[in-house]
């Protein structure tokens, strides 16, 4: 607790890292000096280290019940003016005040309730009606998850901009590099001499030379130079964008962090750029892992979020085709490694340990501009659906376009609900608090994903199933190769070729691929390996098998951990014909078939389905 300068009585609270604090003014406290300096011992208790409370978002809440339970004793008759005047009436009353406001009150009388018990001098009375249950909470107001179509518009236009923003800080980066280097010729062009010079400055002091206005309207501050704008360069944050991400780019990449990980929104904007890759630099399957802090979790609060290569379901585009260099925006340890490369100078300047630091060209009396941690109270977040215009997919009762409103939280939830799992936090959790108020109609899901098993399974049962050699017709291929090979429609040579395993194609032998039903005739086939399943071409051996019980058991592995639809649509006729396949064959040899796959088979399987060996 200390005297500001201009006399105000501040107390200065930090957050559980010591990288935050904000001071809270309790001279604004109307009420009699007596209770004001008794509740404000109490507040300085309750905010104290190790009192409990673990962020900044809980002490300004604490503060903000003070304030309020204040203006209501304002409004009194006869308000208290010593401690020991506080009755139960004034606890009641202020509820009654308040209760309009559903669940923010319950919340306001607890903090009431925790500043209370801390204060000297409180009545028994009062001590009773303290140690009483709080008002019922009332039910949780239902909540609509974003449906897929919307998840992925607010992906794509987030992953528009940052492309966008690493384009631009990329190419001004190599410019600054060839200018510094000597390897630009500037000559007499002067907007260009002035360019790179504004870029040297930009980037040695995360601003743009400025100078004290003496007069006007803006006397007593730091202007940018007039001939930056006059000569085209732009306004300061303009130009410092050259080089740093800005606020908007900065809302961005919470928002795409929000999509791929679906994680608490003060654990995203907390997210550090301190990280272990804990794949080595090796060159396989990037993974980072990043240190975070929940504070609500209690003596959980600490983890770890494994940021992983592997794109995200519900990221693939329809058309594996579009996934090209751009890759880096649809997985996790994607988004992170470009965020930390595009903030790595800004975060050099400003100091700290946050991944997320940009410049933020104004940030009220307290902050002013400058290169800074993104705040998560600017309102840039949901300032973005209008400035990407995001519509939601269904229109009003009068068939108008409506704006969609953009909030982590909604995120939060939508990733919940695709994914069907919880997000640091219990299964009981995700269950109640998240799934249980989402408004989605969980039977028709049902029915439309019950509908899409059925369809696929009968596509693949009314295709038929590959067809398969047996072992003696193998070993027959020794002896008579012509009338093997007569009997499974191919040429003699393509057997040899299939039986010596130099026309594999993961789970079966391909026996004329530039004669597909996918392609062209005289063209290689494009289509990926597990079309081979149904392909008039394919031919199944016995040294398939375990390739096949592999790729089999993955497939069921998959529906556990995906969206159940988006399962059903990509997988359940594959899964379908492969059981086909194994039903086939016998039990004991489907079973020596997975006993002695090896680490070769598992790997190769593992690339597969991982899209690895698809063209693209």
């Amino acid at each position: 607790m200390f005297t500001s300068d201009d006399g105000r009585l501040m107390v200065r609270c930090f957050s559980q890292n010591g990288d935050e604090f904000a001071d809270y003014d309790l001279s604004v406290l109307t009420m009699a000096p007596g209770l004001r300096d008794a509740l404000t011992a109490a507040f300085v208790k309750r905010t104290a280290p190790g009192a409990g409370l673990t962020s900044l978002r809980s002490t300004e809440s604490n503060y903000s019940s003070l304030v309020q339970f204040d203006r209501y004793l304002r409004t009194l008759p006869w308000p208290p003016r010593e401690v020991a005047h506080l009755t139960p009436e004034h606890i009641d009353g202020f509820y009654e005040t308040r209760k309009h406001l559903f669940t923010a009150v319950r919340g306001e009388i607890s903090d009431l309730k925790q500043l209370l018990i801390r204060t000297e001098g409180i009545s028994s009375t009062l001590a009773g009606r303290l140690a009483a249950p709080l008002p019922p909470k009332p039910s949780a107001e239902p909540k609509e998850s974003y449906s897929r179509t919307e998840f992925k518009r607010i992906a794509d236009a987030a992953r528009g901009d940052l492309r966008a923003a690493a384009q631009r800080i990329r190419e001004n980066r190599d410019l600054l590099r060839r200018y510094r280097q000597g390897e630009i010729e500037v000559g007499d062009d002067r907007l260009l001499a002035e360019r790179l010079e504004l870029l040297d400055w930009v980037d040695r002091f995360g601003d743009v030379p400025r100078k004290r206005r003496e007069s006007g309207r803006d006397a007593g501050t730091d202007v940018p130079l007039r001939w930056i704008s006059r000569h085209g360069h732009g306004s300061a944050p303009e130009v410092v964008s050259w080089l740093h991400l800005t606020a908007q780019e900065l809302a961005a990449g919470v928002i795409l962090l929000g999509v791929l990980t679906g994680e608490n929104p003060d654990v995203i904007f907390k997210v550090p750029a301190a990280h272990h890759r804990a794949d080595g630099y090796t060159g396989r399957a990037g993974t980072t892992i990043v240190d975070l802090v929940k504070p609500r979790r209690g003596p959980r609060a600490y983890m770890n979020l494994a940021l992983s290569q592997v794109p995200d379901w519900i990221s693939i585009p329809d058309q594996p085709e579009e996934m090209t260099t751009r890759d880096e925006l649809h997985t996790p340890f994607g988004l992170y490694t470009l965020l930390h490369e595009l903030t790595a100078r800004s975060r050099a300047l400003a100091g700290g340990n946050l991944l997320l630091v940009g410049y933020c060209a104004s940030g009220g009396r307290e902050q002013g501009r400058g290169l800074r941690p993104i705040n998560r109270t600017s309102g840039l977040i949901g300032d973005r659906a209008s400035a990407w215009g995001l519509w939601m997919d269904e229109p009003d009762d009068d068939g108008k376009p409506v704006p969609l409103t953009l909030t982590l939280s909604l995120l939060r939830l939508t990733y919940i609900e695709l994914h069907q799992k919880p997000v640091a936090h219990t299964e009981k959790t995700a269950a109640t608090q998240y799934l249980l108020r989402n408004r989605g109609n969980v039977t028709e899901y049902r029915k439309v994903v019950a509908a899409a098993l059925t369809e696929e399974a009968a596509k693949a049962r009314a295709r038929g199933s590959v067809s398969v050699m047996s072992a003696d017709d193998v070993e027959r291929t020794r002896t008579d190769p012509e009338a093997v090979a007569a009997e499974h429609g191919i040429d003699p040579v393509i057997l040899k070729k299939m039986i010596a395993g130099e026309l594999d194609t993961v789970m079966t032998s391909c026996t004329d691929n530039k004669n597909s039903p996918h392609a062209p005739s005289g063209t290689p086939c494009p289509a990926s390996f597990m079309l081979c399943l149904d392909c008039e071409c394919a031919r199944a051996l016995p040294r398939h098998l375990p390739i096949q019980v592999l790729v089999h058991d993955r497939l069921s592995e998959r529906r556990e951990q995906m969206d159940v639809l988006q399962w059903a649509r990509r997988f359940a006729g594959p899964l379908a014909r492969l059981a086909d396949l194994l039903a086939e064959a016998d039990e004991a040899a489907v079973a020596d078939a997975r006993r002695d796959a090896t680490d070769a088979d598992r790997s190769l399987v593992e690339r597969f389905l991982n899209r690895e060996l698809d063209l693209r």
